[in-house]
């Protein structure tokens, strides 16, 4: 893109468009993952910043009950905080229970199997995970989780668990499935009545093409990119700023959000790395109001705010 193109970046407007950003991957503790802060960190930065909602994910418990409390000791701040369940082997994988449980806490959201996906578990065993972190300590091996059953088909558990989705008019995410598996489960989910679909970091681990994007956003499922893998000073960054541009187009500003998937320690806070996103967008020429749907308002929708 031409430099004429390019639209300045002052610190100023990167403040205003801060304002009421929404989070939907904040990695804060207490985690069996080393965590630069806490949730209660978490949201302080959040609301001394203006952001209007965080969601916190952590791969091993339903942060839920404590975004609950926080939401009540600390409602004077004006940050929402959210979370969800994953369904990993910590929480008994696809496990209706730990959905029914979650639901009933509060959860907004359900994360298909991450690190325990069989998916996950063949990237990272064939070294295309190998900037991700690892638990402070080691941990049992995980079992790996398939959405399929031995027929093929995809198993009545999560069946049963998409109705709970359905019916609860909560978020579906991918999680860590491969997109094949997530086509699957989405397709399904929609004829039992999910209208909320996400998808995280669509081309790392997921597989995910440019073509998938596209057809993902014509489903109607939103996709979700991770700040982290685009901010210069993340060891995590692996993608060029004309990357986050072609995955923008494939998806559509109307169907793209943007999530810090920080909080790692070595890492930038995700306010830091928003303020990093927000930049990058507007040198490869993006609108303000453009940045303000994918940083804020379709998170917003997606998540019934």
């Amino acid at each position: 893109m031409s430099t004429e193109t390019l639209t300045p970046v002052d610190d100023k407007l990167i403040d205003e468009l801060l304002t009421g950003a929404v989070d939907l991957h904040c990695h804060s503790g207490p985690s069996v993952m080393p965590r630069r802060f806490d949730h209660i960190d978490a949201l302080e930065q959040a609301a001394d910043a203006g952001m209007k909602a965080v969601l916190f994910k952590d791969h091993y418990y339903s942060a839920t009950p404590i975004t609950e409390m926080l939401n009540k000791r600390y409602a004077h701040l004006g940050v929402t905080m959210l979370s969800g369940v994953p369904l990993n082997n910590a929480t008994g994988g696809i496990n209706r229970y730990a959905v029914d449980h979650g639901i009933r806490l509060g959860a907004r959201l359900v994360w298909m199997p991450t690190f325990s996906s069989a998916n996950h578990i063949e990237h990272h065993n064939h070294g295309q995970t190998t900037n991700f972190p690892s638990t402070k300590e080691a941990m049992l091996a995980p079992t790996p989780l398939t959405p399929f059953g031995p027929d093929g088909k995809l198993l009545d558990e999560l069946k049963f668990i998409l109705d709970l989705i359905a019916e609860a008019d909560i978020v579906l995410s991918g999680g860590h499935l491969h997109i094949k598996e997530i086509w699957a489960v989405f397709e399904e989910a929609k004829k039992r009545g999910v209208k909320r679909f996400l998808v995280n970091h669509p081309t790392f681990v997921v597989d995910a093409t440019l073509e998938d994007i596209s057809a993902l956003a014509e489903f109607g499922a939103y996709v979700e990119h991770s700040v982290c893998m685009f901010t210069e000073n993340s060891p995590f960054k692996m993608f060029e700023p004309d990357e986050l541009k072609r995955l923008i187009t494939a998806g559509t500003v109307d169907r793209t959000i943007l999530g810090s998937d920080l909080g790692q320690q070595g890492n930038p806070t995700p306010v830091d790395g928003f303020r990093s996103v927000i930049a990058l967008c507007l040198e490869i020429g993006y609108s303000p109001a453009d940045i303000k749907k994918m940083i804020s308002t379709n998170a917003m929708t997606l998540m019934g705010l």
